[in-house]
């Protein structure tokens, strides 16, 4: 299984995801609308990891690794 992470305009790419939101009535410009809204409203509020968040990804760097 892959790590990388795929794309917005990668997933509204593939044919699946197109044939669901069809079904669904949305369209990509929908989609994308809404993720811009979402990121707009996430850049205005302050964000505040959990702890344990913060212990997961500072591990490493405190065990000198």
């Amino acid at each position: 299984m892959s790590e990388r992470s795929e794309t917005l305009d990668e997933l509204l790419g593939d044919q699946i995801v197109q044939l669901v939101m069809e079904r669904d009535g949305w369209r990509p410009e929908d989609v994308r609308l809404l993720f811009e809204r979402a990121r707009q409203r996430s850049a205005a509020t302050p964000l505040v990891l959990a702890p344990h968040v913060i212990a997961k990804t500072c591990r490493p760097r405190w065990l000198g690794g």
